[in-house]
């Protein structure tokens, strides 16, 4: 019978929303034994993934010489005491929109099949809500991750942020061993003064770490040797490569954007893709024909007709696809706006041949390619950009070498940000690479000026990018690992908070995504790893009964705390404050005020 009910829908199995009852478990008063009376009954609506909505009638008990009242652990156990919607069902938005990056709409139509029903703000904040259920069992479980981390042989601590615009940086510390995120916080900026009570904040919590791994940046390096003076201190390789070669390529890349956009050339591409989409009829038995024709690179078709229109089409939409040559490094690794800019030219290039070999200047179905030719001409050989492009392939050069050197997201390489760094034993032979790299470099024309920068950096961090590895002894013995090598596990996850937020919010930036996203939202990365998993859960078979644990008190009083918090400026405002004559614009205001 049990697993009948459970195949069917709620809504058919109560056409109307059921009343269940609920009493305290407690007959007598502990404390006296005498008879409970009832204090009072009461009802709300619930919602959970097994019943869907019903109402709960609760009937609180207390004792006739006022020692205590009673009230129904199983309803507790259902739902938060305020709470509409069961654990259950927190459970499952959390899990949607963190771990499987489901948007709001998505989350709503698969509840909705189970007779579960919210609206996209209801989803929002119950997202919330699990983030703050997350990060209170993971700070009651802090005893016990540190001992977890203890029988590993330590952690080895990875400090590491992101912001995106205006946004404030969501700052993370994560073991590098166990890979668990421990600690997170939202901060303005890396500053030493902003960074220092966080890293106080986890060495009190779990102890000092074996080792730390960082990048270059000024407030952490600083913060670190405050906090940590006496641990092994490492500059980690990819965050390293990153920052050297941002600081190569970044003003030439930016002014090769600049001018592109100054030219307009991604709104002319647009138009002109949108015009001939309109002249084009799939339907047309020729357009096939055509179509397997410039896959096949052979003539298949005796229509020409409409073969130069559909060409140009086609050759748009692939400078379009630029971002498919990209390895999902990002910037500097992957420079998309120069793949933008060569792409054009290529077409540009390749109808030129065209006309000046096939095509003749008086037939009407030619003037596709002779339009496109002619108004993407002045673009495509602009001599700024041209320049901007060669010096930027030239650095590039230099730099695709230095990732070579040191075996980490290289040119050819295939895994993106899941990119290991390769082989750990093999640092002397990446030391030794990097040593004839250098002295290559010290040979360059340009060495005094352009890549006197990379040369200086080298020098200053060779000890920390190429120091002896660092014995671990866990319940297994003894290991040895290379901290710098276990490179980018932030990156990692800072891509995956970029991901969820482009499905949830249909943008690739970051910015209004850290906004509102809470400090311990890097929390649910943990959510991946199953000890983690059973370290929170303290006995408990599943999510839902551990959060049935927490005071809901607390979870309420942490909500208002992060509403509080967050961003409420008016659009409007947030406009006029960012304008630098503000002050003068008022000023000239009351003025006139004055003077009416």
């Amino acid at each position: 019978m049990g697993q009948l009910i459970a195949g069917i829908r709620a809504d058919v199995l109560f056409p109307e929303k059921p009343t269940l009852h609920f009493y305290p478990q407690e007959r007598e008063c502990p404390a006296c034994g005498s008879s409970l009376n009832i204090q009072k009954t009461w009802e709300k609506e619930v919602v959970t993934m097994d019943i869907g909505s019903f109402r709960a009638k609760e009937t609180v008990m207390m004792c006739p010489h006022g020692h205590a009242s009673f009230v129904s652990e199983q309803l507790r156990n259902l739902a938060p005491e305020k709470g509409t919607f069961g654990f259950d069902v927190i459970v499952e938005v959390g899990y949607a929109l963190f771990v499987h990056s489901c948007n709001n709409e998505g989350i709503m139509a698969k509840l909705a099949a189970k007779n579960v029903f919210m609206s996209e703000r209801e989803v929002s904040y119950l997202g919330r809500k699990f983030i703050i259920y997350l990060a209170i069992a993971h700070r009651q479980s802090q005893s016990r991750l540190r001992s977890f981390m203890t029988r590993n042989g330590g952690y080895i601590l990875h400090l590491d942020g992101t912001c995106e615009g205006d946004s404030p940086n969501l700052f993370c510390g994560l073991d590098g061993i166990s890979e668990l995120v421990l600690d997170s916080i939202k901060i303005p900026s890396e500053k030493k003064d902003t960074l220092i009570p966080f890293f106080r904040g986890i060495k009190k919590k779990y102890g000092e770490p074996i080792a730390l791994v960082h990048d270059m940046g000024k407030g952490i390096i600083a913060a670190v040797e405050e906090v940590f003076p006496d641990i092994a201190d490492f500059i980690c390789h990819f965050h390293f490569l990153r920052d050297i070669g941002k600081d190569l390529l970044l003003d030439d890349y930016t002014a090769l954007q600049k001018r592109l956009r100054k030219l307009k050339t991604r709104p002319l591409l647009s138009q002109r893709a949108r015009y001939l989409e309109q002249k084009i009829n799939p339907d047309n038995p020729s357009f096939g024909e055509i179509m397997a024709s410039i896959d096949s690179g052979t003539w298949e078709t005796s229509s020409f007709e409409h073969f130069p229109l559909i060409t140009v089409y086609v050759l748009i939409n692939w400078v379009f696809e630029y971002p498919s040559q990209s390895k999902a490094y990002g910037f500097p690794f992957d420079r998309q706006y120069l793949d933008f800019y060569r792409r054009l030219q290529k077409i540009h290039y390749l109808l030129g041949q065209i006309m000046d070999t096939h095509l003749s200047t008086t037939v009407k179905e030619h003037k596709p390619v002779f339009k496109f030719y002619e108004k993407f001409k002045t673009i495509a050989e602009d001599e700024r950009l041209n320049i901007l492009a060669a010096g930027l392939e030239r650095k590039a050069e230099v730099f695709d070498k230095l990732r070579e050197a040191m075996r980490i997201a290289q040119p050819d390489g295939k895994e993106g940000l899941n990119d290991d760094g390769g082989d750990e034993a093999d640092m002397k032979s990446i030391e030794k690479s990097m040593a004839a790299f250098r002295k290559w470099l010290v040979r360059q024309k340009r060495r005094k000026t352009t890549y006197a920068g990379m040369i200086k950096q080298l020098d200053k961090y060779w000890v920390k990018l190429f120091a002896d590895p660092i014995p671990v002894t866990t319940t297994h013995g003894v290991s040895y690992v290379y901290p710098q090598r276990t490179n980018n596990l932030l990156e990692r996850f800072f891509r995956g908070v970029k991901q969820r937020g482009r499905k949830k919010n249909g943008t690739a930036s970051l910015s209004k995504v850290l906004k509102f996203a809470l400090a311990d939202t890097p929390l649910v990365q943990n959510l991946n790893n199953s000890k983690y998993i059973e370290i929170i859960l303290n006995g408990c078979p599943n999510l839902e009964e551990r959060f049935s644990q927490i005071d809901t008190h607390l979870v309420q009083e942490e909500m208002n705390n992060a509403r509080n918090g967050s961003d409420k400026i008016l659009p409007a405002i947030k406009k006029l404050v960012r304008g630098s004559d503000l002050t003068m614009k008022i000023s000239a205001l009351f003025s006139a005020a004055q003077q009416n």
